[in-house]
């Protein structure tokens, strides 16, 4: 496996990370239904060949690709990955449920501590979302509390909305 730096972190990351959100499922009409036993094999067949990122968000599978990596990093492989799950700040609308969905997330995952922790989807409207909701002041409470250890983003619209958010936040690891 080749391995690269992770920005300035002391950290090098499989250039092959493994996404979560779309495994196989049972039923083309329900992605909820993954085929969880077939599903870990895979999660830990990438594991076990080196893949040290895992990456997943609240939503995927309707919240049940979470349930599934969580299962799969027992017995030993949480130790050998980092794992990345994503707030829905689209789903949001009281600051009361950041704390909500992420103990949801915790639980799901049945983690303590999320190593990497996106925003998802940001754009001008959930940019101003968050920062209405004070997103980032509850992000850095966390990081405090040591509940996510690097916080980021991923983005879906144009350059300058992009430019905007990250001059505005000096917090960020990543997106």
């Amino acid at each position: 496996m080749k391995y690269r730096k992770f920005g300035r972190l002391d950290w090098r990351v499989s250039a092959l990370g493994f996404g979560t959100m779309r495994l196989p499922i049972l039923d083309a009409n329900d992605p909820s239904r993954v085929d969880e036993s077939e599903a870990i094999r895979m999660i830990r067949y990438a594991i076990d060949h080196c893949v040290n990122y895992i990456d997943t968000a609240y939503g995927y599978h309707r919240g049940n690709s979470e349930v599934i990596v969580g299962k799969a990093l027992k017995e030993g492989y949480r130790d050998n990955v980092r794992v990345a799950t994503k707030m829905p700040i689209f789903m949001v609308n009281k600051r009361e449920e950041l704390d909500e969905i992420f103990n949801e997330q915790l639980r799901r995952l049945q983690l303590e501590c999320i190593d990497f922790y996106l925003l998802h989807n940001l754009n001008r409207d959930s940019w101003q979302k968050t920062l209405d909701l004070n997103v980032l002041d509850w992000a850095e409470r966390q990081m405090a509390e040591g509940k996510i250890k690097y916080l980021g983003f991923s983005f879906h619209d144009e350059f300058e909305v992009f430019k905007e958010i990250i001059d505005n936040y000096s917090g960020w690891t990543f997106c």
